[in-house]
């Protein structure tokens, strides 16, 4: 249902438990209603107070997809600024659909705070917005319907034309030459079968044979089989006897030309004498 172009009559009767912005006197409040880009202002009511009484109508008209307006309150000062006292949205889906309306709405502050509440009487003429839309679905369509066009039927394909290089059917199959089980021989010479082959081989003398590792120089070959037990492998140093000793026996010590240890070259006591 198009609301666009009916009249909303809006009557402002007063407000009721306003917040108060003044300390030694009384307030003094009026009432703004904004709808779209129109405003509508109500006159100050002088000493208002919490309570004032307007008792103000407005018309406004309506516009399509916007069905709610807003109301704000304001207390008027002379020398300063005027006090913002709170606002609040009034929404037109009652007054649109019975027609009539008289809700009080809430106002808040800035903080949402509660601030008073403000008393509206709404009306609307619904009996003209039915009228408009019925007229509008009684309207007889205008323009006109063109039957469908049925497509064009698609041209007859064109005769092949007989082909100038067929040859006429006589009847007698045409005669090829007999096919071979032998390939053709080919028309190209065959490379000659070489007598030797292309690359030759140096034939070189094997290498001399010999033992890995090789016998270590001035080293006394080993007689095998081995040597018995209690017979001397390899041969002592200094004419030492092999195996050794028994225990107990010392062995004969070696002379001083064989001697590790240089002479000394006084002979000493041990322990040392005392002094």
């Amino acid at each position: 249902m198009s609301i666009h172009g009916l009249i909303l009559e809006v009557r402002v009767t007063g407000c009721r438990k306003l917040r108060d912005t003044e300390f030694f006197t009384r307030q003094d409040p009026y009432v703004v209603l904004e709808y779209a880009t129109t405003k509508h202002r109500t006159r100050t009511c002088t000493d208002g107070g919490r309570n004032p009484t307007f008792d103000e109508k407005f018309h406004i008209p309506l516009i399509e997809g916007l069905r709610e307006l807003n109301v704000v309150v304001w207390n008027s000062n002379t020398l300063t600024h005027d006090d913002f006292i709170g606002s609040g949205r009034v929404y037109l889906h009652k007054v649109l659909a019975n027609g009539y309306d008289d809700s009080s709405w809430p106002l808040e502050t800035r903080h949402r705070r509660s601030a008073g509440e403000v008393k509206l009487i709404m009306h609307v003429d619904v009996s003209a917005m039915r009228n408009k839309m019925g007229k509008s679905m009684a309207a007889p369509c205008t323009h006109s319907v063109h039957p469908p066009s049925m497509p064009a039927p698609a041209p007859a394909p064109a005769p092949t034309p007989a082909l100038a290089s067929a040859v006429p059917y006589t009847g007698v199959p045409p005669s090829y030459p007999p096919v071979s089980a032998y390939p053709a021989a080919s028309a190209y010479p065959a490379y000659p079968t070489p007598s030797q082959p292309p690359y030759t081989t140096t034939e070189y003398p094997p290498p001399p044979q010999q033992t890995y590792p090789p016998p270590l120089a001035g080293y006394p070959p080993p007689s095998y089989p081995p040597q018995p037990y209690g017979e001397p492998y390899p041969p002592q140093p200094y004419g030492q006897p092999y195996p050794p000793q028994p225990y107990g026996q010392p062995y004969p010590p070696p002379t001083a030309a064989q001697s590790p240890y240089p002479p000394a070259p006084y002979p000493g006591t041990y322990p040392p004498r005392p002094y």
